[in-house]
């Protein structure tokens, strides 16, 4: 028997890295996946999936486009048990005096406005439907700063707060919200971040892969983790552990 079996969830930025490894992983456990981007890419991801995988077009800044996704799972599969806001954006490099409003806005919009809208989208009908779990993928920058990266920071730490109040007022509905925060991950995402970091500054001396924070993800997905909700799980090797440096 799968852990997700009769489940059915929405996985947002599943065309790749860790949107691809969660919905492979929840589909592996039973439930009906449907998989949401921008890039067409996720129609190939879904169709590896079998009757387990439903690829949807969805941009996760558009209100719009929001309710016509939630509305054509239910339509589809009559529910919604579990979402997985993991569509992000990732910019660095460029410090907060020389940095546009416009690309602040950007990585905002994505990484922030979409978790909301999001969140907001499916919660009546996990009221209706007696539950669900919500994961937000925020990240070690919604823990801590990162110099040259004050938007994706600040979308970070957001959805870091907003996890925590979804949790207080849609806890008595029987929907748990909780939010991961993984380290050093490699996924396209952060590529050139990848290939320069020292590895040695992570007590598990390697970078993440996807299938480590998909893990996670499903342990929240399932009925495992009925008692977790408001909480931050963190899949980084060690690395927010300290410093790690030698004396």
């Amino acid at each position: 028997m799968g852990r997700l079996d009769g489940k059915v969830a929405i996985v947002t930025g599943a065309a790749r890295g860790q949107g691809a490894a969660e919905a492979r992983r929840f589909a592996g456990e039973g439930a009906r996946v449907v998989l949401a981007d921008v890039l067409d890419d996720v129609k190939a991801v879904a169709d590896e999936l079998g009757d387990h995988g439903y690829a949807v077009t969805l941009d996760v800044t558009d209100e719009a486009a929001w309710a016509r996704v939630v509305e054509e799972v239910v339509g589809t599969f009559g529910r919604v048990d579990v979402l997985v806001n993991n569509a992000a954006i990732y910019r660095f490099g460029t410090p907060l005096v020389d940095l546009t409003l416009d690309a602040y806005r950007q990585v905002v919009e994505v990484n922030q406005i979409g978790v909301f809208l999001g969140m907001r989208a499916v919660a009546p009908g996990m009221t209706r439907g007696g539950g669900g779990s919500i994961v937000n993928i925020s990240s070690l920058a919604g823990l801590s700063g990162q110099p040259g990266a004050v938007a994706y920071v600040a979308s970070k730490f957001a959805v870091r707060g907003m996890t925590k109040v979804a949790a207080l007022e849609l806890g008595p509905a029987g929907i748990r919200v909780n939010s991961i925060h993984p380290g050093v991950i490699d996924t396209p995402m952060i590529a050139g971040v990848v290939e320069r970091f020292p590895v040695r500054h992570i007590p598990a001396q390697r970078v993440g892969v996807p299938d480590d924070v998909a893990e996670v993800a499903l342990f929240l997905a399932s009925d495992e983790s009925s008692f977790c909700s408001g909480a931050e799980f963190v899949v980084d090797g060690g690395h927010s552990a300290g410093l790690g440096l030698p004396l």
